[in-house]
């Protein structure tokens, strides 16, 4: 079987997603676009090489409707020989596009691709695409007759059945922002953000957060009807221990090792073992146990072999919960922080997670990495990557 290869991975900085935050004055496609071309400058490839462009985008409504792949490839001033598919596998579209691409190439389909995500939740708001419509429809919601939830209150049913305090969510939170600073300050990942509009750093690593400022925040999901259905709930999910609402757009380029000698270019990393998995969507964050559990399964690796994991940080309570389950060092566990302090423009953060992967593995010297992502509905992807060089 071919092998997969990772060349390089961008980013934007990823910014406040709401009205003056420091990106929200971008379209979104233009975003992306931007995104693209500074993978093709900095990878020095030919545009009219790729074979296919897939792109995740959560909302695709308004400002992200009409395949904003396509509409970002041709906005960037390329071939438009070259076509592009839009993706939503909901928090994990950016990193469902990379197993695609890699998936296309190990089987033969591609040479050279393109995978991205982009999302602008300061203009494309989460909800939007539903525009007041019944999005279950009756056969769902009598199968699930008390209701599904959101995912904050699936976040605190993870906190009540893995015992988490609050304390212990905010210690998390806290370690996240302090991390991110600390890899920041390093320059760990600043190989991977192309600035945008002088834009250069990410806006939601607090510096200035403390243990204090953290615990007077005041629970975020608190509703009396969901206490009387769950009264084993605790509250103790705010904003500080949850992921941030961000913008953000990010891209990838996979090849065949073959195509990456043709192109002069050393990969940095290999795509070598996927799993996607589903699990309960009224506790709908857990997906990331049985999805870890699977792609172990199917490379032969034991979690002991793993170097580092970057496992989404959708809230605090879903990292811990995962981590205990399945007897993961947190030492190796999002080392340089995660969406709690970067943020978490859905369609884009798997793109971050691998570039954030591989800049801990490469500053490491270690050389397996597992990224996970649990999803809106039930649902996880896992995704195995081997440095190279």
């Amino acid at each position: 079987m071919r092998r997969a290869c990772i060349v390089d991975v961008v980013r934007t900085p990823f910014a406040k997603g709401r009205e003056g935050g420091a990106l929200s004055a971008v379209h979104p496609v233009d975003l992306l676009a931007h995104t693209l071309k500074g993978l093709v400058a900095r990878t020095g490839i030919d545009p009219g090489a790729v074979d296919d462009v897939i792109a995740g985008c959560v909302i695709q409504v308004g400002e992200q409707a009409a395949n904003i792949g396509r509409q970002a490839w041709l906005a960037a001033g390329f071939p438009e020989a070259v076509p592009a598919v839009t993706i939503d596998r909901k928090c994990g579209s950016a990193q469902q596009a990379m197993d695609f691409a890699a998936q296309g190439v190990m089987a033969g389909a591609y040479d050279l691709v393109i995978a991205c995500g982009v999302e602008m939740m300061s203009r494309v708001p989460m909800g939007s695409n539903r525009r007041g419509k019944d999005h279950l429809g009756p056969m769902l919601r009598r199968r699930y007759a008390e209701g599904l939830v959101h995912q904050g209150i699936s976040a605190e049913l993870i906190a009540a059945r893995w015992g988490l305090s609050r304390d212990a969510l905010d210690a998390y939170a806290l370690r996240s922002h302090q991390r991110a600073a600390a890899a920041e300050d390093r320059g760990v990942f600043a190989r991977d953000i192309l600035p945008v509009d002088g834009v250069a750093t990410d806006e939601g690593i607090r510096r200035d957060t403390s243990a204090g400022k953290l615990a007077a925040l005041e629970p975020a999901f608190v509703d009396a009807g969901t206490a009387e259905r769950f009264p084993e709930i605790g509250w103790v999910v705010t904003a500080g221990n949850s992921s941030q609402v961000s913008d953000g757009a990010s891209a990838m380029l996979i090849a065949s090792e073959e195509m990456a000698r043709r192109l002069q270019r050393a990969p940095r990393a290999a795509i070598t073992h996927f799993a996607v998995s589903g699990d309960d969507p009224v506790l709908m964050l857990t997906g990331i146990i049985p999805a870890t559990e699977k792609l172990l399964a199917r490379s032969g690796r034991s979690l002991g072999e793993i170097d580092r994991f970057e496992v989404n940080e959708a809230f605090a309570p879903v990292v811990l919960a995962w981590a205990e389950a399945l007897g993961a060092d947190l030492d190796r566990v999002n080392v340089g922080g995660g969406a709690i302090a970067f943020g978490h423009p859905v369609g884009a953060s798997g793109g971050r997670l691998t570039a954030n992967l591989i800049g801990s593995l490469e500053e490491s010297g270690g050389r397996l990495g597992l990224q996970t992502m649990c999803e809106s509905g039930g649902m996880a992807n896992a995704t195995l990557i081997e440095r190279l060089g």
